[in-house]
């Protein structure tokens, strides 16, 4: 008996609480259950959502450009390894000189050259390290086109499918995918960015 005293006593306090509340509280309490009953369908019917799945490099490797940005890079590395080996071989042969008459050299002559070949050296080491950088870049800039065009195909065939979420399958990054929810885009996609 006491225990049903309790629960009534319990329902109205609950009761009293929800006819106590200002008109405005009453208000915000029916937003935030409609939204919570909202969320609760619309996760419900995302969950029927595909999700699709491709590897990002091997489609981007199929590119027919990839291989001209390839060759492209291919020719400017050999150009910067060309100037550095230059350089290299004139610093070696400067360096020799150096050697072979230092025991004649003045002091002063011999310090004037020991710090020539020092700004030589520095030089070098400047310049590789700048052309590394260069050449970085110059791949980065040469593959946005290729990147913009793949996000592009990516993306027309995901909505094509209705997918929320494409994920990319390198470097293991996905070890499981459900094949009831998930679909495989690569042949697609890899057909989509080709014809244009």
């Amino acid at each position: 008996m006491s225990k049903t005293k309790n629960m009534m006593s319990y329902n109205s306090n609950w009761t009293t609480k929800i006819m106590g509340m200002t008109c405005r509280h009453r208000w915000t309490m029916v937003l935030a259950l409609s939204f919570i009953i909202y969320h609760l369908s619309f996760s419900e019917a995302q969950a029927q959502s595909f999700i699709g799945y491709l590897s990002y490099d091997s489609t981007l490797v199929s590119m027919p450009q990839y291989a001209i940005v390839e060759k492209q890079m291919a020719d400017l590395k050999l150009a910067y390894e060309a100037e550095l080996k230059r350089a290299e071989d004139d610093f070696n042969q400067k360096y020799e000189a150096f050697l072979d008459g230092r025991k004649d050299f003045p002091r002063t002559i011999m310090l004037k050259r020991q710090t020539e070949l020092q700004q030589l050296l520095q030089r070098n080491v400047d310049f590789k390290q700048q052309s590394q950088k260069e050449l970085a870049e110059a791949r980065r800039q040469a593959m946005l086109p290729l990147r913009q065009q793949l996000s592009q195909a990516i993306a027309t065939v995901a909505q094509r499918h209705g997918l929320a979420v494409v994920v990319n399958t390198d470097a293991d990054a996905t070890p499981y995918l459900d094949p009831d929810f998930s679909i495989d885009l690569n042949a697609e996609v890899k057909e989509e960015v080709n014809k244009k």
